[in-house]
């Protein structure tokens, strides 16, 4: 997932710089939001392992 936001934010850099700005803000707009989804699933996959007593790390 993070993959997808990386490959989103680099496609909003080129189009944002081939002036296609439409393009680019949406290609943002997804990046962040599949980075948001990644970081939530993060942290939760963190406090499911310290439940489970298992290393974080």
């Amino acid at each position: 997932m993070l993959g997808w936001a990386i490959l989103f934010f680099i496609l909003a850099l080129v189009a944002g710089y081939m002036g296609f700005v439409g393009l680019a803000g949406i290609a943002a707009t997804i990046a962040k939001v599949l980075f948001v989804i990644f970081l939530v699933v993060l942290v939760v996959s963190f406090v499911i392992r310290a439940f489970r007593g298992q290393s974080v790390v």
